[in-house]
């Protein structure tokens, strides 16, 4: 083992021997948590392949491949080929000599020696049934669902499992957060390569590298043909030059957060006495639940805490709430909280449930999807966050983007559905149900607790000499 004489190539080298001990060439368990942040074509899912197959013998145990959404594995893992060889990656792992079968359809292989590794998806983690995995390789980590960690950590200390992270940035999100928690512990492996270093580490062992900056620069080029000169070199930056910083391609809330953070507006919030506290909802029972926590006063906004959620009844989300205090003003809910909620008693709608907890609920004016986007934009121009309250909800927003159409190589007007949806949605109910577009007309509805009128906020924040 590896099978087929595979071995790992000068730049791969840091991370099999954290792994495999380099004298005795065995996977000796030692190592348990590792990170690797690699640029596009490093090798990430092939030396964690073959990485899989020498720990499945030195324990016979259940070993899963994850990848952020479950259909996305059947592509990237499953079914892929090595463009060298013509062989499935798979296979060229996983000799079929090594098998005792093979399931196509779950995506599942046993060994003759009583292993099992799975392909498995980050968008359904807490459905996944059977022996809890002694070793789990998380690929495309930051693209991942960011709760699936804190699920899965748990049960690998218990079974004294190993984890590694394989992923190129997608912005400051989940994955730089572990990277820089990692790097600080002198047990655990957190390495960052760009294409400038593995060239060097190749060149340095004698091997002609795998990609050069040549092949990156025409790279490049198609992706300033596909999305524009900036957006191109922004996406070279992120996949190839590891850059945490490079914008997330089609996201809908990316630069209004950045420039949040830049003016100072992402900080340390104390509650206001005096004012009530409101919340916005994004309502799930399988999906999660997302809960905005702000306060509004004469010229601002106070965004103060965020909390995610999922499998849990309203019981909980209020209890949550009233534990901290967060109490006194409207509860903005979308128009599916009119629906009854499973399990209720005399089977009551989910605003009679928050009623009945004593919450006060408030339905959020009809709109469409686009509306809720562009009320979100602007609303985050103008808002403060709390930096540590409302850390995880901010990352939401930040990973919030546009569906891809690979068919067509454009982006659809219509948002991505993965974990950053909720939070998104939820910031889009409170943006609708806060901020009036326009100074109040004849007609118009009088301003509800909670609300504030967005041009009100503006004027109070930028005095003008046309509004003194």
């Amino acid at each position: 083992m590896p099978a087929n004489g595979w071995r790992p190539r000068p730049h791969q080298q840091s991370l099999w021997n954290y792994f495999n001990d380099p004298v005795t060439k065995k996977f000796d368990g030692t190592g348990k948590r590792a990170i690797a942040v690699m640029h596009r074509r490093w090798g990430k899912d092939e030396i964690a392949l073959n990485l899989i197959g020498k720990a499945s013998v030195t324990r016979p145990a259940t070993f899963w491949h994850l990848l952020p959404e479950y259909a996305q594995g059947r592509k990237a893992i499953w079914a892929a080929v090595n463009p060298h060889t013509g062989i499935r990656r798979i296979d060229e792992a996983f000799p079929h000599e090594w098998r005792e079968n093979t399931n196509e359809q779950e995506m599942f292989i046993r060994f003759k020696w009583g292993a099992t590794w799975q392909v498995v998806g980050s968008d359904n983690f807490k459905a996944l049934v059977g022996t809890p995995p002694a070793g789990i390789v998380m690929s495309e980590w930051a693209k991942a669902h960011p709760a699936a960690w804190a699920y899965l950590a748990p049960i690998l200390v218990e079974n004294k499992g190993w984890a590694l992270a394989i992923t190129t940035p997608e912005g400051r999100n989940h994955a730089l957060s572990m990277f820089e928690n990692w790097s600080g512990n002198p047990k655990y492996y957190a390495e960052r390569q760009t294409i400038e270093d593995s060239m060097r580490l190749c060149h340095a062992g004698g091997f002609e590298p795998t990609i050069t900056l040549d092949d990156v620069e025409i790279q490049r080029t198609e992706y300033r043909s596909m999305f524009g000169e900036e957006a191109g070199d922004a996406l070279i930056e992120q996949e190839y030059f590891c850059s945490w910083s490079a914008a997330i391609l089609g996201a809908f809330y990316g630069k209004q957060i950045d420039n949040a953070e830049r003016a100072g507006r992402v900080c340390g919030l104390d509650i206001v006495k005096g004012y009530p506290i409101n919340t916005a909802w994004d309502i799930g029972v399988d999906d999660p639940m997302a809960i905005w926590v702000y306060q509004v006063g004469p010229g601002w906004l106070h965004i103060i805490d965020y909390i995610e959620g999922s499998n849990q009844g309203f019981d909980h989300y209020c209890e949550w709430l009233d534990e901290r205090g967060y109490r006194g003003g409207v509860d903005w809910v979308p128009h599916d909280a009119k629906q009854r909620e499973p399990g209720a008693p005399g089977a009551r709608t989910r605003i009679q449930s928050l009623f009945a907890l004593g919450r006060n609920p408030q339905l959020v004016p009809d709109h469409k999807v686009m509306d809720r986007i562009n009320a979100g934009r602007k609303l985050i121009g103008i808002a403060h966050f709390d930096k540590e309250r409302c850390a995880h909800g901010i990352e939401m927003l930040r990973s919030y983007k546009q569906e891809w159409d690979q068919k067509n190589r454009v982006f659809r007007k219509t948002p991505k559905h993965d974990f950053a949806s909720h939070g998104a949605d939820a910031w889009g109910h409170l943006a609708v149900a806060v901020a009036f577009p326009k100074p109040r007309e004849a007609g118009m509805p009088e301003l509800q607790p909670g609300q504030i009128r967005v041009n009100d906020l503006l004027k109070a924040q930028k005095p003008n000499r046309k509004w003194a």
